[in-house]
């Protein structure tokens, strides 16, 4: 493994505040809006969603660009960043792994992420390469900035639909994040079961997989999913018109891991 990339959103930053942000906005209990996402997670929707049930047609880029205008748009400071990030980062770079923070997220989310002084060598969000996550051109960006081959380049997200699948289907190894609503509720999902290289509950294990063979090596012992797994399959096919509201992974209708 020479490069880890790691999303944003509830892989390395928490929720609370961007969810929190929104209520305040419009007038609701945090408590309301929370439950309107978690419905929206399990019915395979995106989270943005939520804000539209409380809102009927609202235009969430537009409410956005208000908030930013009122001085109420985005925030994030060390409180925001779940407590495994630094130490698995640096664990990382110790290991002479390249790490690169890449996710959805506007400009000043990768602006704001910087601001952080992360231990990684390369820290971008989706608006600053123009192009967003599960969208394949996003992917392919990621491969770029590895440094690296897709063999040795290890993807690290939370959100089956718009992390795991897509980037097993640009030949990248895969582990899916078991974190934030996403993660935990389609952790056990058979098609993330079947794609995902790893499955992990801190980022601080990601360490202990930097000399892990890659599935289908002879040293490997399991039998490779490849990017033929149907959760793959199902990312190609995959809607990419979420809005762009933030440090956030989560966007996105998780078609893929809809109950039948």
């Amino acid at each position: 493994m020479e490069t880890i990339v790691l999303g944003i959103g509830e892989t390395l930053v928490r929720d609370d505040r961007r969810w929190s942000s929104w209520a305040d906005w419009l007038g609701v209990p945090p408590h309301t809006l929370s439950a309107l996402v978690g419905a929206a997670v399990a019915q395979g929707h995106d989270a943005t969603d939520a804000l539209r049930t409380l809102r009927p047609g609202m235009d969430v880029e537009a409410a956005y660009r208000a908030r930013s205008a009122a001085g109420r748009g985005e925030h994030l400071d060390e409180s925001d960043l779940y407590q495994d990030v630094r130490p698995a980062l640096g664990e990382l770079r110790a290991a002479g792994v390249r790490v690169v923070v890449a996710g959805n997220g506007t400009a000043r989310t990768g602006e704001l992420l910087r601001a952080l002084d992360l231990p990684a060598d390369l820290v971008v969000a989706s608006a600053e390469w123009g192009v967003r996550k599960p969208d394949p051109e996003f992917f392919a960006r990621v491969a770029e900035a590895a440094e690296a081959p897709p063999a040795a380049t290890l993807y690290v997200g939370d959100h089956p639909a718009d992390d795991l699948f897509p980037a097993a289907a640009a030949g990248l190894r895969t582990a899916h994040l078991r974190r934030g609503p996403y993660g935990h509720w389609w952790a056990d999902h058979p098609d993330v079961v079947e794609t995902a290289e790893f499955r992990i509950d801190t980022l601080t294990e990601l360490v202990k997989l930097v000399g892990t063979p890659g599935r289908g090596s002879e040293s490997a012992g399991t039998e490779a999913v490849g990017t033929e797994s149907a959760g793959a399959e199902a990312a190609a096919a995959k809607s990419t018109g979420a809005e762009a509201v933030g440090a956030d992974d989560g966007p996105g209708p998780a078609r893929a891991c809809t109950p039948a």
